[in-house]
């Protein structure tokens, strides 16, 4: 493995210090291995994030035009995501984008093209890949310690977000768990049926309830709402020998065994269906999910063999497929087929 203090420091930026992107500013301008470019937000840095006010720019090309930017994090609106990143991949840009990908398969695919073309590298911002619970999950899921996986399941509910303007409950929240059924899942999504509800009075979907099927014949199911007044963030896995829990608000997570106690009344066994086991929950070392991201993309661009946690662009078009055969299950009350 790669030593981190061989390589140079990178010059990097970030694009929106909004809701996340402030958080990446934050970061940027704290880690050792990065040297802060500057962000870019023409409203302004209105939650006071950045350290040095001359660090704000009002465009990428004053950001570029004032010094070195060896890569960018992408967290403005997903609408502007594809102009973004061509403007900085032409200048030669490496780029962290925000999750989704792109608002649409066409604009992930010119994405794609623009940083290919250029010879750069990029990411995709799931930052969920790098909570604590979900990583050790994943672990021991391809350790087999729940024998052959049933069905992924996961809830993703709370109150309305007033930051979001430009796309529904699909685009935003669920994009999350679209991408983390096939991650943990290991095979890509081919069938999805949905539905979608309307009762905000919005333009978009702020209710999303999908059921699907993996490569692996694996199911799944995915809960996702923008209308209760708690915060869920849940995700389930059931197997032979047992269910792992991960609530990733709090990065916990818990294995329920299935029991191998003999029950001598039989009628109640019979009717209990899976005895209950031991359960145990586990120990994790927690770190900022945002922060293991960051590292990852410095890794993939500094060639160092790390965790492996930078989502890849051609990944992240693929949870932008997903999202759209979910929308277009929704309109039509028909399952939708993916190439798996």
């Amino acid at each position: 493995m790669t030593s981190q203090s061989a390589h140079p420091v990178l010059h990097g930026a970030v694009l929106g210090l909004g809701m996340i992107g402030r958080h990446h500013a934050r970061l940027l301008q704290t880690s050792p291995r990065v040297a802060f470019a500057g962000a870019v937000d023409p409203v302004g840095d209105r939650h006071g994030t950045l350290q040095d006010p001359a660090r704000l720019f009002e465009s990428i090309a004053a950001l570029l035009a004032a010094g070195p930017v060896d890569f960018a994090v992408v967290a403005v609106p997903t609408e502007e995501h594809l102009v973004a990143v061509q403007e900085l991949t032409a200048a030669g840009v490496h780029v962290l984008v925000e999750k989704p990908l792109a608002a649409t398969e066409a604009d992930a695919l010119a994405v794609i093209a623009a940083v290919e073309g250029a010879g750069l590298h990029g990411a995709v911002g799931h930052v969920e890949r790098c909570n604590p619970a979900l990583l050790e999950l994943r672990r021991r899921l391809n350790a087999g310690e729940i024998g052959r996986p049933f069905l992924i399941a996961t809830e993703r509910i709370g109150p309305f977000p007033d930051r979001i303007r430009d796309v529904g409950v699909v685009k935003d929240l669920a994009t999350h768990d679209l991408d983390l059924v096939r991650w943990l899942g290991g095979a890509p999504v081919t069938q999805v049926a949905a539905q979608v509800q309307h009762r905000m009075g919005r333009e978009h979907e702020d209710v999303m309830l999908a059921t699907g099927r993996l490569a692996s014949d694996v199911a799944f199911n995915c809960v996702v709402d923008w209308l209760s007044p708690t915060k869920v963030r849940r995700t389930r896995v059931l197997g032979e020998r047992g269910m792992f829990v991960a609530d990733t608000l709090n990065a916990d997570l818990a294995f329920y065994a299935n029991g191998t106690v003999s029950n001598e009344w039989g009628a109640a066994e019979q009717a209990r269906g899976v005895s209950e086991g031991d359960m145990t929950r586990f120990a994790l070392a927690r770190r900022e999910p945002l922060l293991v991201e960051l590292e990852a993309f410095c890794d993939l661009l500094q060639g160092i063999e790390g965790t492996g946690t930078a989502v890849t662009l051609r990944e992240g078009l693929e949870t932008v497929r997903c999202a759209e055969a979910v929308l277009r299950s929704a309109s039509t009350g028909s399952a939708q087929a993916l190439e798996g």
